[in-house]
């Protein structure tokens, strides 16, 4: 795989330049493949469904296959995939300055600093996510329309004075760059080949929410099924996200946990299951509003709605423990080293949870979460229903 820029095969690295001259397969875009002169080598256009192609280019095995990247094929890039359906040894990867270095070069940005995100085939909602005071967010563009969405997203959230800088044929001859206020980019349009930076400035209007546990209650649409902002924090806790892990919200309600798991940017997915019609629409809503449009919604009930699923890492049950069985059941999917935790209020689903501590162990905790209330000019405090929390770690 080599990566290749807008100045095309004159930019290339010797390394690069060399396993494209000597290619017997060349694999690319119009764009890419168009770059190049014409050769010997046999030329193989990248076709939808990727996989199309994908199968193509296993069956040239043992022959020389080079496949054309934008910068570093790696990010964002379909050095991805192809690294996913082949072996590391059959591959040499050689990179050049992604679309983010170059558009951060530019601005004097640290890149390291950036937030950097794709809206390539990804919902624009994902940049709610990044949206904070002085945030500086580099953003791969879907098409010439897209810097146009995203000022009417900024806008529509009070982020309207944000400063965009939109780079087209970033590296190459016809590099241009276009700067404006969200506020006033209007209908234009640019050419498809773009890149955005954002540096995010709000209006006194504009809300910025943390990636920490524990979102302010009322940044979630619920119908009173929400774990509430001190139980949801502990509880997250108790989830422990790792790197690349996957979570089951079992009972999700508004979807609060597992969208927390997602916004952390640490665990690598999460699936919301939940049986009521109306509440899975609200998890949609909030998941998208909240930035992580990729939560993966399942309506219905265990064990139904568990078959097919991923082996999960940690399971959050909050809807109540249910059926007995429902316990022995999630135990069961868990990958060992898993952490399964459940919160519940009666004193029936206590039982359960008593029972299942005695035979499995775990943490057994009582949270009672009190908050002061007006009452006429003075203030008296208001405790919410204890909740009873079984957190317990599955042995290898």
């Amino acid at each position: 795989m080599v990566g290749i820029g807008e100045d095309g095969l004159a930019g290339l690295a010797p390394a690069g330049r060399t396993l494209v001259e000597t290619a017997e397969v060349l694999v690319g875009g119009r764009r890419h493949l168009g770059m190049l002169p014409q050769s010997g080598a046999e030329r193989l256009l990248w076709q939808r469904p990727l996989d199309r192609t994908i199968k193509a280019i296993a069956a040239y095995r043992g022959r020389n296959v080079t496949v054309l990247a934008s910068g570093d094929p790696l990010w964002y890039g379909i050095g991805v995939t192809l690294a996913g359906r082949f072996s590391r040894n059959e591959m040499t990867i050689v990179p050049q300055p992604s679309a983010f270095s170059l558009a951060a070069a530019q601005l004097g940005w640290p890149v390291a600093d950036c937030a950097m995100i794709t809206l390539h085939g990804r919902p624009l909602d994902t940049l709610r996510l990044h949206l904070a005071p002085g945030r500086h967010i580099l953003a791969l563009s879907e098409d010439g329309d897209t810097p146009r969405a995203v000022a009417q997203l900024l806008t529509g959230l009070g982020w309207g004075p944000s400063r965009l800088s939109v780079f087209a044929h970033l590296g190459g001859p016809h590099e241009g760059v276009v700067e404006e206020e969200a506020q006033f980019w209007g209908d234009r349009r640019v050419t498809d080949l773009n890149t955005i930076a954002i540096e995010c400035r709000g209006t006194p209007g504009a809300r910025a929410l943390p990636t920490l546990a524990g979102l302010p209650d009322d940044a979630f649409e619920h119908d009173g099924q929400l774990t509430k902002r001190e139980v949801r924090a502990a509880t997250l806790a108790a989830l422990a996200s790792l790197p690349g892990e996957a979570m089951w919200d079992v009972g999700a309600g508004c979807g609060s946990i597992a969208i927390e798991w997602l916004r952390a940017g640490i665990g690598r997915s999460a699936i919301a299951i939940e049986r009521n019609l109306a509440r899975a629409a609200v998890i949609a809503r909030n998941a998208s509003s909240l930035g992580v449009p990729g939560l993966r919604i399942i309506t219905g009930t265990a064990p139904d709605a568990l078959s097919g699923l991923p082996m999960p890492d940690a399971i959050f049950v909050g809807g109540g423990i249910g059926e007995p069985e429902l316990l022995p059941l999630l135990w069961a999917k868990l990958r060992p080293r898993g952490r399964l935790v459940a919160n519940v209020v009666t004193a029936e689903a206590e039982a359960q949870l008593l029972d299942w501590h005695l035979s499995h162990g775990g943490a057994l905790t009582r949270i009672a979460i009190s908050r002061v209330e007006p009452v006429g000019p003075r203030h008296i405090w208001r405790s919410l229903a204890p909740v009873t929390q079984l957190a317990v770690t599955k042995p290898e």
